[in-house]
């Protein structure tokens, strides 16, 4: 009943690693990935991190950065105002050595950096990732070196390091474990200026457990007395504490979750309608696709429709 888990796998993350720099001033490298979130983590050195519309930011080692919307560009840089090769196939093959290593030479000082990307679901995705802030950099300064993400940071780059036999693999799961610590931590650093949502809400055990009870079975004829049972608390404690974390009561909330997973099952199976509505707890398909046709924009059968149509273009 792990409400956190159970989004980021109806949103389909996964994580790949784009390069392992090793770079010496002064350098610089302009990057943007149309098709979902980059992540940096400095290993060593410094690296200086520039997005439109926000401050310069200098990253020191154990700091990582996560900008999770799809195609912003950035700057990584050994100084602010340093040239900027644009990060693409030419550079690759100019610059990534036999071990796999993208090295920039120069006469100053060294950097080591990680860059990676996860690819999403977009629509699905956006649920989670509407509520991170553009750049949500989390350091070792804020939280102390011997934390799970620092840990699993040093696991992720002597994968790296190695190359050995499942490395690759190993590493994209790694790389998906520290968009939880990292999605965590900022959790855990920012509880009293994050605004309601079920992010704020797995703060407290209660509605933790609640939402974890509406994902896990979102077809069960949920009423408030039965979850605030499910949960041991009173029915009144329930909505309170659940309205003032989540920004919405129980019932609305599990009402757009099951429209989020039955926008996954029209986009992903060739179910009928009719089958989709009673996995997300409607009796009635009428039913089912008024509250979609609410949530969505359009009933479930031309979302279908348009979602395939989008494929074969």
């Amino acid at each position: 009943m792990d409400a956190l888990a159970d989004v980021l796998n109806v949103t389909r993350i996964s994580g790949s690693v784009l390069a392992h720099v090793h770079a010496q001033e002064p350098w610089g490298l302009d990057l943007a990935l149309p098709n979902g979130a980059a992540f940096h983590a400095v290993t060593a050195g410094s690296v200086w991190l520039e997005v439109d519309g926000e401050p310069a930011q200098r990253l020191m080692p154990g700091d990582v950065v996560l900008l999770p919307t799809p195609g912003l560009r950035h700057l990584l840089l050994s100084a602010p105002g340093a040239p900027a090769r644009r990060y693409d196939a030419d550079l690759k093959a100019e610059l990534v050595t036999e071990a796999g290593d993208l090295v920039i030479p120069g006469p100053g000082s060294p950097s080591r950096f990680l860059c990676a990307g996860f690819s999403y679901d977009n629509e699905l995705a956006h649920p989670l990732l509407s509520l991170v802030p553009p750049v949500l950099h989390v350091s070792p300064a804020d939280e102390g070196p011997e934390t799970p993400l620092q840990s699993t940071l040093r696991l992720l780059m002597g994968e790296l390091s190695r190359h050995q036999i499942g490395s690759e693999a190993a590493v994209e799961r790694l790389i998906e474990v520290l968009f939880v610590h990292v999605i965590r931590s900022w959790l855990e650093t920012t509880a009293d200026s994050t605004p309601p949502s079920w992010l704020t809400g797995l703060r407290d055990a209660v509605v933790a457990r609640a939402l974890g009870l509406l994902h896990s079975e979102p077809d069960r004829a949920w009423t408030v007395d039965d979850l605030a049972a499910a949960v041991h608390v009173s029915r009144s404690t329930l909505v309170r504490r659940f309205n003032h974390l989540v920004g919405e009561p129980p019932g609305a909330y599990l009402t757009r979750w099951r429209m989020e997973l039955a926008a996954r099952l029209l986009r992903e199976s060739e179910q009928p309608v009719g089958r989709i509505s009673h996995r997300v707890g409607y009796t009635s398909e009428f039913a089912f696709s008024r509250a979609f046709s609410k949530h969505r924009g359009e009933p479930p059968g031309r979302y279908r429709k348009r979602f395939k149509s989008s494929l074969a273009a």
